[in-house]
């Protein structure tokens, strides 16, 4: 009976005013879970594992999300608006230093874009539509030209920049208001102000797209009266300004052709950093045309004739007729009243006079000779060649084959005037101008590899270690209780634990503990005892304490 009383428990409460029974039941599975034997063979696995993990995390803590720029080409004031709405709504952003870009997280682009749409931000000029939509009711007629004017400006601008390389446009139209009073109408005129991304240019046909694109939206007005200027001031309309840089790049295409062409032809031969080339192409960017005509010495041809006779006077007539017909007969003899002096009487005397026109048409040769000369061509060529002198210098011979092939390679003419200088000397050793190596954008995040690592390898050192040891420790210790136990049991029972019973796992009894041949064996029947049942055990305790109380 007095077994029984201390076997059951009593609830007079007070169990509730103990804490470690109740905490002890609790974490009894915990740690009959923990006493298995393969969780403690896994103890040095679960150890490393929690090491790497704890590695990770120190990772993940110290390297930053990947930023994304929220929007481009903000104005400074939607910044300010865009990042006190950004605060407000609890995301985090950060402004770059160098090109003031506004970035977010990568993974909260989004969230962040639709919380500012919910807002209005950012804020984007009005276009034509809404301001004319805007214009109140009676408006006078000058406000009306100025809103429709003003209109018409911001749908330019935001048809401009729609071109790649256009960040922002700004366009101003002049124009007179038509008058009956004035003769001369002056034609409207319109300036283009261009904001270019960072590195990037416009074509001269960009440019002039842009021209023509503001003359067709105007009426009255040619393309060219706009006039279309970049951030810098640079006037990009300008004709002159064109040409220029037409022939620079003209210029810079040929020199780099004939660079290329010497790289090809030295490089196998003297090996890259062995030599340098230096190449000025001369390009004539006038173009002429010349129309010359020249008549040729003796160059003609008769092309038709026709001569006329005539004869008039006194004396006897010439015999005209056929010859050798009977009509061919001589004139009658003509009788004179006087007898010039000198002239022997009785002689016949004749005063005649013929006249002789010919009229002839003659072919002369004649040559138009066309003479033009295009833009572009090559005046001169400039080439310089340095050799590196090595230990052994090159001779004449083979300065001299070197001198063939540049000139070959680059068509050379002495009439034109080119010039080719070769030269060769030791180069001097360039000191590497490269950032430091801690400067790298490789080394940071290798920093914190590095760090990841190490902190994994401390972590398995000062954490994983000691709970390998412990824990080796605590089943060593368990083994020697274990084999005390059974040692006890072997005494207590005078017969072996069946086999294939875990030794842990056999349930005691008081009547073991009473039974117990020695004070060792009953310590350690009592240990695994409460090991077993603590709450059980501190029932038992508790109960003996109130009797002895009583007693």
């Amino acid at each position: 009976m007095a077994e029984a009383q201390i076997l059951t428990p009593v609830n007079d409460g007070s169990a509730n005013r103990l804490p470690v029974p109740v905490m002890g039941g609790r974490l009894a599975p915990v740690q009959q879970f923990i006493r298995q034997p393969a969780v403690q063979r896994a103890l040095p696995a679960i150890a490393t594992t929690a090491a790497i993990g704890i590695a990770a995390l120190a990772y993940f803590a110290t390297a930053a999300a990947p930023q994304q720029q929220l929007f481009a080409g903000l104005a400074d004031a939607d910044k300010s608006a865009v990042a006190d709405a950004l605060t407000a709504q609890g995301i985090g952003h950060t402004i770059d230093p160098t090109t003031g870009a506004l970035t977010v997280d990568a993974d909260k682009l989004h969230q962040a874009r639709i919380a500012l749409a919910g807002q209005g931000l950012p804020k984007a000029s009005a276009d034509g539509s809404e301001m004319i939509g805007a214009l109140p009711m009676g408006a006078s007629r000058a406000i009306e030209g100025e809103t429709l004017r003003g209109a018409r400006e911001a749908d330019l601008a935001r048809t401009i920049e729609a071109i790649d390389a256009v960040k922002g446009a700004r366009v101003h139209i002049a124009a007179a208001e038509p008058s009956l009073f004035v003769r001369d109408d002056k034609p409207a005129t319109a300036s283009v102000m261009l904001t270019l991304q960072n590195g990037r240019t416009l074509s001269d046909g960009q440019v002039q797209a842009i021209r023509f694109l503001v003359a067709s939206s105007v009426p009255g007005m040619n393309a060219e009266q706009v006039s279309v200027i970049d951030q810098r001031g640079a006037l990009l309309s300008d004709s002159a300004t064109s040409s220029d840089m037409q022939a620079f790049q003209l210029q810079t295409q040929m020199e780099d052709r004939f660079r290329r062409s010497l790289d090809s032809l030295l490089g196998p031969m003297l090996g890259a950093g062995n030599y340098s080339v230096e190449v000025h192409a001369d390009v004539d960017m006038s173009e002429s045309q010349a129309t010359r005509e020249s008549f040729p010495e003796n160059d003609r041809a008769l092309t038709s004739e026709m001569v006329t006779r005539s004869t008039s006077g006194q004396g006897n007539a010439p015999a005209v007729g056929i010859p050798g017909a009977l009509s061919n007969q001589p004139p009658p003899a003509s009788t004179l009243n006087q007898t010039p002096t000198g002239t022997a009487p009785g002689a016949a005397t004749t005063e005649t006079q013929s006249n002789e026109n010919a009229q002839r048409a003659y072919e002369v040769g004649r040559e138009i000779s066309v003479t033009h000369r295009p833009q572009g061509q090559l005046r001169r060529v400039s080439v310089a060649v340095a050799l590196n002198q090595g230990s052994k210098a090159l001779t004449q011979a083979d300065l001299a084959k070197i001198d063939r092939l540049v000139k070959g390679a680059v068509g050379f003419d002495a009439a034109r005037g080119d010039q080719v200088a070769i030269g060769q000397r030791p180069f001097a050793k360039i000191e590497d101008s490269s950032p430091a190596f801690y400067e790298q954008g490789w080394f940071l995040p290798l920093i914190k590899q590095v760090g990841a690592v190490l902190a994994a390898i401390l972590a398995f050192f000062f954490i994983g270690r000691p709970l390998i040891r412990s824990a080796k420790a605590k089943a060593a210790a368990r083994a020697e209780r274990e084999a005390a136990l059974e040692e006890s049991l072997m005494a207590t029972t005078g017969a072996p634990a069946a086999p294939g019973t875990p030794r842990v796992g056999r349930e005691i009894t008081l009547e073991m503990i009473e039974a117990a041949p020695s004070y060792e064996a009953r310590a350690n029947l009592v240990r695994e005892f409460v090991r077993q049942d603590s709450a059980r055990a501190a029932l038992v305790v508790r109960q003996l304490m109130q009797e002895g109380a009583r007693a």
